[in-house]
């Protein structure tokens, strides 16, 4: 395999990447953007790294099931969609920027309490971008073994690989200063490599699984034979310690900087998380089908080293050198998608809640006097996604060779499981505060360090480890992986325990006992109430102070730029509908504006250290607020009170409509039954007083034609007597007054019985009629004579609207389990769609009413409806215009005893 052909099939890659992200932005710049509810999903999968496109394999060869552990954490926690859509409106109202800005936002906006959150982001997922790039430096080592590995310039491969790396999220991840606008390119580009590295691991997983062996049922006969490969079938073994596993993972999903980024801050469309609550799933179902399959076929061939790169070997044992490759990619999307994001996300929190706060304490830059900032602050980004992947890559070379690629990444998992309590607590817990924030997380932070941090480094001997084993002083209380005399747990539950029980305790405990100040209050207020207000916080009753139209503008020129300043105020002054607004005196809305757009550059917490230096804020005291924040709530209550009155009058209204249009359609029919029944009575009527006119008045008329008159007397007689008993019992039927004999009814006999009756009329017409019945008995509990009643009009129907001469009628009758179908199908022209709204209602036919009428009343469904519906079944229509009809309906089955 030629070394340069693989460079050149990454950069290749990467530059498709470059593509498919030029692409996004540029339709995003023309306001068309393609971040669609699958594309957001997808882009969700930049969860699934390196660590689960080899590390899981590598987990699997060694502990089984385990591996599934990481993956059913984030199924549970998209479950409790409410809390994600909580975050996501959260973070839009507030416009914020990274995690770091949501917790620090939520306690009063204080640098202090961003830049803890920032460090240990940083500290914890600097060992998860070594775990990427040693993913790709061990697939390099694969494909290469006799070169140990590659270099390029004097570089490794790895280092060109986190420089590259370090290029492509510059220039798609820091085009723009907000950090709060969407990188639609970027994610894009993520789920485009979400779907690569799928198919490439699905594609290695039917080749070991299919070409390799003779399916699942052969691969895992043959690991059953081996002590070693049969363990790892044992569900119970792998599962061991499932649930701090489950735990972490399920925090992280949500806790890690990356998925923040992409899950809350890259949201477009809110609705777009009903999609991934389940499409994620579903992605990691499919990527985790074959990883058991690859680890038990990489123990049965033999594979050395501990899995993490059976991915690779499998294929380039058997000679698939081209499936190899596409292992590879798929790996380097894996790695890359991760490192890309994360960055981004890290690399804001680093300019925004440290160095910038830091610059600005430095009076000698003078930065509050330059008259533009937006640069620098780019440049910072910049320059902070090049160190942090410099100290991925130096972390790679001191540490790495001492984990497998799981344990790095576990390690980075329980550093962002410190977020939890202040971020959890303080979007449902009105009273946690700064001051239990600032306790819980520096707790959580020293146990993670002290309990796997400093271990790792003891264990690639950066320090000396005598800590582990013996506990700090040499007291056995202080060992790092025995806590306080905690044994039988693994290192990872151990730190996980102690880390989040001291953090929760102290979160909980400090804000118990301290004070929130006048900020905390409002955020707090901002943060839990988010679904229950529409305009945001009460600002104008919460700010008092004095402010000059020219600062702020200009503030607002500095740090976004003068351009996109303008815009803003511009926009804002036509949302309110402000001809002049540099003419207004600044309320505390402009002044909330400002603050906002300026979060959107600096973080908020930056922000507002950035406002007070032009705004005037005069100070509110905490009992003030808490009584402007009570009345608030209060006047929202009263405001949801008549929201809901008004819903309930609104749909009493609409209630009363409705029932008014049905008055005035029940009007319509009473006036087009009596015209119909006038109609139909008198049209027989008419016929037997002229015919028995003509007898009368001609006494010697002809036999033959007296017997004719007489005939179509009797005919009309008939029909007059017909008409009048529908109308009768239909009078019945809907009045309750009908008289109803169940029984066990043969219902095949039934029909039968009913066909026969009719032969005349089919051979009348020229109608061809097949019955389509079993030999036995189909009992159900009916009443007989009105279920003759109802195929009697059914058939009827069918051999009038079936071509003279050339119709066909089919009866078919159908048991199933619990209930018969009977279907009732004519070949006449069919009936419309139109049609079918009222073929069930009375004196309603189908046919052309001017041209084409039919003979009959058109009560003849309406009965049968009522008829069929009385015992617990349903009749219904399916047609098509020009293919002809089916009536159908069903009833239960009489159960057998």
């Amino acid at each position: 395999m030629n070394p340069w052909a693989v460079f050149l099939l990454a950069a290749g890659y990467l530059g498709l990447l470059f593509a498919i992200a030029r692409f996004g932005d540029r339709r995003a710049d023309q306001g068309r953007s393609i971040i669609s509810a699958n594309v957001y999903g997808l882009s969700l999968a930049v969860y699934c790294t390196s660590w689960t496109f080899f590390g899981s394999v590598g987990r699997a060869a060694s502990g089984g099931m385990g591996f599934l552990t990481i993956y059913l954490g984030p199924t549970l926690m998209l479950m409790l969609a409410p809390v994600l859509l909580k975050m996501i409106r959260i973070s839009k109202r507030e416009r914020l920027t990274s995690i770091a800005d949501f917790i620090a936002a939520r306690y009063g906006k204080r640098q202090a309490l961003a830049g803890l959150v920032t460090v240990i982001a940083v500290i914890g997922i600097v060992p998860y971008i070594a775990l990427q790039l040693k993913a790709i430096a061990a697939s390099l080592q694969a494909l290469f073994p006799e070169r140990g590995g590659l270099s390029l310039l004097g570089l490794d491969a790895t280092a060109v690989i986190a420089l590259a790396l370090a290029s492509f999220t510059i220039l798609f991840g820091t085009r723009h200063l907000d950090a709060t606008e969407r990188h639609e390119g970027m994610v894009a580009a993520i789920a485009f490599e979400s779907i690569v590295k799928l198919v490439a691991f699905l594609a290695v997983g039917l080749f070991v699984t299919y070409g390799m062996y003779g399916g699942f049922a052969d691969l895992f006969r043959q690991a059953e034979a081996l002590p070693r490969t049969a363990a790892l079938l044992d569900l119970a073994q792998g599962l061991g310690n499932w649930g701090p596993l489950v735990l972490l993972s399920a925090l992280a999903i949500v806790l890690l900087p990356r998925q923040f980024q992409i899950l809350v801050v890259e949201n477009v469309d809110e609705s777009h998380l009903r999609r991934a609550v389940w499409l994620f799933p579903l992605y990691l179902l499919l990527i985790n089908i074959f990883v058991l399959p690859i680890a038990i076929a990489g123990l049965l061939q033999g594979l050395p080293g501990n899995g993490d790169i059976f991915v690779l070997g499998l294929p380039l044992s058997q000679g698939r050198e081209g499936l190899a490759l596409l292992a590879f990619i798929g790996g380097l999307s894996a790695a890359t998608g991760m490192v890309i994001v994360e960055t981004i996300a890290l690399s804001t929190m680093v300019c925004n809640d440290l160095v910038m706060p830091a610059l600005l304490r430095v009076r000698a830059l003078d930065l509050e006097r330059r008259p533009n900032l937006s640069r620098l602050l780019l440049n910072i980004r910049r320059g902070a996604i090049v160190a942090i992947l410099l100290l991925g890559y130096a972390y790679f070379r001191a540490a790495g060779e001492a984990y497998a690629l799981v344990g790095i990444g576990l390690i980075s998992f329980s550093a962002v499981a410190q977020f939890a309590p202040a971020l959890f607590g303080g979007m449902y817990w009105r009273q946690g505060n700064r001051g239990g924030a600032l306790a819980g997380l520096s707790a959580g932070f020293l146990v993670w360090a002290y309990t796997l941090l400093l271990p790792s480094f003891a264990k690639s001997g950066w320090i000396p480890g005598d800590f582990v084993e013996q506990g700090l002083f040499g007291l056995s209380w202080l060992r790092a992986h025995a806590l306080f005399g905690l044994t039988g747990l693994d290192e990872i539950s151990h730190c996980l325990f102690w880390s989040l029980f001291l953090n929760t305790a102290c979160y909980l405990l400090f804000s118990l006992f301290l004070r929130p100040d006048v900020v905390e209050a409002r955020q707090a207020n901002a943060f839990v109430d988010v679904f229950l207000r529409r305009g945001g916080e009460p600002s104008a009753l919460l700010w008092r102070g004095k402010a000059s139209y020219q600062a702020l503008a200009s503030l607002l020129e500095r740090f976004l730029g003068a351009e996109r300043a303008r815009l803003q105020l511009q926009s804002y002054a036509r949302k309110r509908g402000i001809a002049n607004l540099s003419a207004r005196e600044v309320d505390a809305e402009l002044v909330r504006f400002a603050e906002i757009q300026l979060a959107g550059a600096l973080g908020s917490a930056s922000a507002r250290v950035v406002l007070a230096s032009v705004v005037e804020e005069e100070e509110l005291g905490l009992e003030e607020v808490l009584h402007i924040l009570d009345e608030a709530s209060q006047v929202r209550a009263y405001s949801r009170e008549l929201e809901r009155k008004s819903r309930e009058l609104e749909a009493a209204t609409g209630e009363l409509r409705a029932a008014n249009a049905r008055l005035q359609e029940l009007d319509r029919l009473k006036d087009d039954f009596v015209s119909t029944v006038t109609h139909e009575l008198r049209t027989p009527l008419t016929s037997i007083r002229a015919f028995s006119e003509l007898l009368a008045e001609d006494p010697d008329m002809a036999v033959p034609e007296r017997q004719r008159f007489l005939g179509i007397i009797v005919t009309e007689t008939e029909r007059l007597t017909r008409l009048i008993n529908q109308i009768l019992d239909l009078a019945k039927l809907e009045a309750g007054r009908a008289d109803w004999t169940s029984s066990e009814v043969d219902l095949a006999g039934l029909v039968r019985e009913a066909a026969t009756s009719l032969e005349q009329l089919f051979r009348d017409r020229g109608v061809a009629l097949a019955l389509e019945c079993p030999g036995e008995p189909v009992p159900v509990l009916a009443d007989g004579d009105r279920l003759t009643q109802v195929m009697i009009n059914l058939l009827s129907n069918a051999v009038k609207f079936a071509p003279l001469r050339e119709g066909r009628v089919s009866v078919q009758l159908r048991p199933g389990l619990d209930k018969v179908q009977v279907r009732v199908t004519d070949n006449g022209p069919g009936i419309g769609p139109e049609e079918k709204e009222f073929i069930f209602e009375r004196f309603r036919q189908g046919g052309n009413t001017l041209t084409d009428k039919p003979k009959g009343t058109g009560l003849g469904l309406p009965i049968s409806l009522q008829i069929v519906e009385y015992f617990g079944g349903r009749l219904w229509v399916e047609s098509e215009p020009g293919q002809g009809a089916s009536f159908i309906f069903e009833l239960p089955l009489l159960a057998s005893n």
